[in-house]
């Protein structure tokens, strides 16, 4: 498996990605650093005061979850669905459970609350 710390634009432990409140309840938003290819692209989702984060690309074609920035479709605060090809992910473990990569899944990124910020974590 891909290791994300080696990504070029992959920022350090404690790198704030945003604030809580910019993630919209039961919905999704992407935090990018750096440019191009290469960019470090981070897809949180939030549900109350939990966030759970993975790397924004899909498990079939390698490319973001999303046409648009920060629209992404989110059902129930449950399911993720790719923009593309309509790959469904469990958001809870980012397991596709249907689709054109059904059995393959998102690569987690570990994250934290800290107050009102939302932190990347290097565990």
């Amino acid at each position: 498996m891909e290791e994300w710390r080696t990504w070029p634009f992959a920022p350090e432990q404690g790198a704030v990605l945003c604030g809580l409140a910019e993630i919209p309840d039961k919905g999704a938003m992407e935090v990018v650093f750096g440019d191009g290819y290469d960019a470090f692209r981070v897809l949180l989702l939030r549900s109350g005061e939990s966030v759970r984060a993975y790397r924004n690309r899909c498990a079939h074609v390698h490319i973001p979850l999303n046409y648009e920035p920060d629209l992404f479709h989110v059902f129930d605060g449950e399911v993720l669905m790719c923009a593309h090809h309509g790959a469904m992910y469990r958001i809870a473990d980012g397991m596709c459970f249907d689709g054109p990569c059904e059995g393959a899944s998102l690569m987690p990124i570990p994250v934290a609350i800290d107050g009102d910020r939302v932190i990347l974590l290097r565990t």
